[in-house]
């Protein structure tokens, strides 16, 4: 693991970093679904392509909790399995569950790649080999901290909507089928990104929970890549079916963007 100040500068660095991508993405749409351009380069399959970008930060957490020799101490072991469900589902399953023959770019794949890793060294630095929060030393007390039963509340509840949200896109095409379509199910009566809010929601919650100042500069790095690509999908949405279709939804964030 890299040293205490090398850490704390790289919370910075990457901070500054999601500040950039954010200015950028309103500019640059990144090109993969349906934003995928051959200006992008050489591409892969799309679940080769999920599984070798989102594995990374997997392979990575699992080998700095082992390393860092908290075991199944609390509440570290919960955030860690916590963080591990995710991507287990994020790397693992939602591959296998993709449906057509899309493709990603590679320099998209290996960006992500990159991200992903230094992701995995902040929140394992943050929560096993720096934690900011020393009541952790309380237990499973912890959890009874305000902060920690709504992170934790706002967490499951951004996942069900994320989930529930891929869901409805999966199914918007018979086999086959190769037009587009408007989602109008469950979070996307709202917003036209619901599978992104829910992404939000939860690691929002996840930062909450931990009080991590890793996983809120995570927040934030989430926020400035899915909040521009919301815009881009909603202006999308209102060219291919029209402001009056697209009607009061709004971008990512339900009554306000």
């Amino acid at each position: 693991m890299i040293s205490h100040s090398s850490f704390h500068m790289l919370l910075g660095v990457m901070s500054v970093l999601a500040l950039v991508v954010f200015v950028a993405l309103y500019f640059v749409k990144a090109g993969y679904g349906m934003f995928r351009t051959a200006s992008w380069g050489w591409s892969i399959d799309n679940r080769l392509a999920w599984v070798l970008m989102e594995a990374p930060v997997f392979v990575v957490m699992w080998w700095l909790w082992a390393a860092s020799g908290v075991g199944m101490s609390q509440p570290l072991f919960l955030f860690f399995l916590l963080f591990q469900l995710h991507y287990a589902q994020r790397s693992f399953l939602f591959p296998c569950l993709m449906k057509g023959r899309s493709k990603m770019p590679l320099a998209i794949m290996l960006m992500g790649v990159v991200f992903n890793l230094l992701n995995g060294v902040m929140q394992a630095g943050g929560l096993f080999y720096y934690p900011a929060d020393s009541a952790y030393a309380e237990g499973w007390a912890y959890l009874l901290h305000p902060h920690a039963w709504l992170g934790l509340l706002l967490f499951f509840a951004g996942m069900a909507i994320n989930l529930h949200s891929d869901h409805v896109i999966r199914h918007l095409r018979h086999p086959g089928d190769t037009r587009h379509y408007l989602p109008q199910k469950g979070f996307y009566r709202y917003v036209t990104s619901a599978n992104y809010f829910g992404e939000l929601v939860e690691w929002t919650g996840f930062a909450l929970l931990t009080a991590s100042p890793a996983a809120w500069v995570f927040v934030w790095w989430t926020f400035a890549n899915l909040v521009p690509r919301a815009h881009a999908i909603y202006r999308r949405y209102v060219e291919e079916f029209g402001a009056e279709q697209v009607g009061h939804r709004k971008r990512i964030f339900p009554f306000i963007y």
